[in-house]
């Protein structure tokens, strides 16, 4: 059995779906910038599950850590990425944190570009296993893409398109490729963004394991966009049949709701 690949695979939703990669018997690839954080969870993902697990440090931040990345899926024993990696973007356009956007750029938006096209040509390159697919091509974007709230929603937004443009390219090719759009996770991620979450309601937020779930669900449907849970797929239902004035007008609220929210919980700092 080919493996999978996942990025930012050491917490979160990305250590979600290697679990239940692992969990299918596939060996797995990490891909993460603490060693030692990643050592930790590879062992206890073999352990588990009884799979090779295969560490690779690299910042996708960088370029050219990002072409070592490529270089390991051009190897052509990955049947599956998952493109995770990432982190909060709240920093304004205007005037905002240049270096900060160009990092979450490279993380969210180039590097996900660089490794789809190295995936997808192995993929079509390498014989498939008898009775699955050639490839599994997923990548995590988020229910904000929907929206136009801040820095983070217009990278997950390319993310989305991207997503659907490569499904364009490989149709009839045998390689799913596949958006995740969640809504609130139950991760670090809120936590280390400081995003004032406290105001959400219980109902909105979802585990990360179900997230990944959902996700191979929708995958092995062939479903070029996945959204886990039903209340999600309501409220992103919603947005997509909004006029883009409308969509526009809920963002400016959500997002000024959020500002309050991070004001109320100690400020952005």
């Amino acid at each position: 059995m080919r493996g999978a690949l996942v990025t930012g695979g050491t917490s979160g939703i990305g250590l979600s779906f290697a679990r239940a990669l692992a969990r299918e018997g596939r060996p797995l690839v990490l891909v993460a910038r603490d060693q030692t954080r990643m050592d930790e969870v590879a062992a206890g993902l073999a352990a588990e599950f009884g799979v090779a697990v295969e560490c690779l440090v690299a910042d996708l931040s960088d370029p050219f850590q990002q072409e070592l990345v490529a270089a390991r899926l051009a190897r052509g024993d990955i049947a599956t990425l998952v493109n995770n990696a990432g982190f909060s973007l709240k920093t304004p356009i205007v005037g905002g944190d240049s270096a900060l956007a160009d990092s979450a750029w490279q993380v969210m938006g180039r590097a996900p570009r660089v490794l789809d096209a190295a995936a997808a040509a192995a993929m079509l390159a390498a014989a498939p296993d008898p009775g699955e697919s050639r490839g599994q091509i997923i990548t995590i974007a988020s229910a904000s893409a929907l929206t136009r709230q801040d820095s983070y929603s217009a990278l997950k937004t390319y993310a989305l398109a991207l997503t659907e443009v490569l499904a364009g390219e490989l149709h009839g090719t045998g390689i799913t490729v596949t958006a995740v759009l969640p809504g609130w996770t139950r991760t670090e991620f809120h936590r280390r963004g400081n995003q004032g979450s406290s105001s959400i309601p219980d109902f909105l937020w979802l585990d990360p394991d179900r997230v990944a779930a959902d996700a191979l669900r929708d995958v092995r449907r062939r479903r070029v966009i996945s959204v886990p849970s039903r209340r999600y797929r309501v409220l992103t239902g919603v947005l997509n049949i909004l006029p883009g004035g409308a969509v526009r007008a809920v963002s400016r609220a959500l997002g000024r709701h959020r500002k309050r929210d991070r004001t109320a919980v100690g400020g952005d700092s």
